[in-house]
């Protein structure tokens, strides 16, 4: 099976990795690819969002299955080009894919539903703002309402900076949309509940726990994430249960009323507080950072998950997992999220030794004169398994010491809770 893969970043070279892995794997085109991607399959350099292009370009590779990795060309609707144009693809359609791109959508559906989320509001003008405010307690999350690369929400502790960001969304800081959501702040512990879901049936696709801001202790400004480990331990069988029922059964009922069923990975975004979840967000593809430490922990063939998805015929497949830990720390560009520079040489990649329990993941990658350099904010994700999160961490880190990339940093603390928690028991 010739394998068309959409993306660049850390969660498109992990799936390529494990999509390498596959008996039914003949070739992997990844569109574009990165540095990492080059090695094990043929990168093209193409603009995603060109649906026309990418569709001349799978007839010519003759490709038999088109995988989608980030958000942006599923929400403008490539699943549904491809498949009008007679392409297997696994994605979701244009209207679930809302769930992510439009934050106004889902939270419609969690009022609709009675869904456990935040109390919100949906705002178009300033006078909106003024008046939920009065209504709410500070902390007040203000979230811009179409997609923003993971740096569209922002916790806001004074009537001022809630206003001040409000107006920056509706000037228009974000492409995306000039409407916001204002939410109640949630005190509780964040983690991430994934699922692969056909027309007809859903399965369990692994727990993850992700590290939000930039610097150690939770400090600095949200990125699209620093670290993440699984399983996430908060998410036991009663917590899993309240999320299937109260959570995403709901959703999907919502979706199958409008006769547009999902299709693809989904990825629920959860506060828990007292094992009580509530719905932060959707995502409606593979987490990043998170795909780079399920996706090692996954035993089944991942082709024969995807495929059986994208035909419909989940129900047939028995998804299984190795019961080892995963945990990945990311080696960002200094200046991420904010000004960074490109093309800096990463001298040592071609030097780094691997164990099987250790995964080098290329993100913001490229390769510039026959060398590798740095093409992103994020750019490196350095995944390792083990039994132990803080051997793990250990493990990770004395890797990243081996790159030893001067124009680099990192945070050096992933996994900080759970290491606490199993240190304290």
């Amino acid at each position: 099976m010739n394998i068309g893969l959409i993306g660049s970043g850390g969660r498109e070279h992990a799936l390529c990795k494990k999509i390498l892995e596959s008996k039914l794997t003949n070739r992997i085109i990844c569109f574009p690819g990165n540095a990492g991607t080059s090695k094990i399959a043929t990168n093209i350099d193409v603009d995603i969002l060109n649906f026309k292009e990418i569709l001349r370009l799978v007839r010519i590779y003759k490709i038999d299955l088109v995988v989608i990795g980030p958000e942006e060309p599923l929400v403008k609707g490539l699943t549904d080009f491809l498949k009008k144009n007679k392409i297997k693809v696994f994605g979701p359609n244009k209207y679930a894919a809302q769930l992510e791109g439009s934050k106004a959508f889902m939270k419609k559906i969690c009022a609709k539903y009675k869904i456990p989320t935040a109390k919100f509001k949906i705002c178009s003008k300033i006078k909106d703002v003024h008046n939920f405010l009065r209504k709410c307690d500070l902390p007040i999350v203000v979230k811009a309402d179409g997609l923003a690369a993971g740096k569209g929400v922002t916790i806001c502790k004074t009537v001022k900076q809630t206003l001040n960001i409000s107006s920056k969304i509706f000037n228009g800081k974000f492409k995306s949309s000039k409407k916001l959501i204002l939410e109640e702040f949630l005190d509780g512990e964040e983690a991430s509940y994934f699922l692969v879901v056909d027309n007809k049936n859903y399965k369990f696709f692994g727990t993850a726990q992700d590290h939000k801001r930039a610097y150690v202790n939770d400090k600095g400004p949200n990125t699209g994430g620093m670290g993440a480990y699984s399983p996430a331990p908060i998410i036991n069988k009663l917590v899993e249960k309240k999320i299937i029922e109260r959570i995403v059964k709901p959703t999907l009922i919502a979706l199958k009323k409008k006769r547009k069923s999902y299709n693809g990975f989904l990825y629920v975004g959860l506060m828990i507080k007292n094992n009580e979840p509530y719905l932060i967000e959707y995502n409606i593809r593979m987490g990043d950072p998170e795909c780079q430490v399920i996706l090692p922990r996954l035993k089944t063939d991942l082709v024969k998950i995807i495929e059986n998805t994208a035909s419909n015929k989940l129900k047939d497949i028995n998804i299984k997992w190795k019961k080892e830990k995963s945990m990945t720390i990311v080696l960002c560009s200094k200046g991420y999220p904010g000004n960074y520079r490109k093309n800096c040489k990463i001298n040592n990649l071609s030097k780094i030794k691997l164990s099987k329990k250790n995964f080098l993941y290329h993100a913001g990658t490229k390769i510039k004169n026959k060398q590798y350099v740095s093409n992103g904010g994020r750019v490196l994700n350095i995944t390792s398994l083990g039994t132990n999160f803080l051997e793990i961490r250990k493990e990770i880190i004395s890797i990243i010491k081996k790159i030893n990339w001067k124009n680099g940093f990192y945070r050096k603390d992933i996994g900080w809770r759970i290491i606490n928690k199993d240190a304290n028991n």
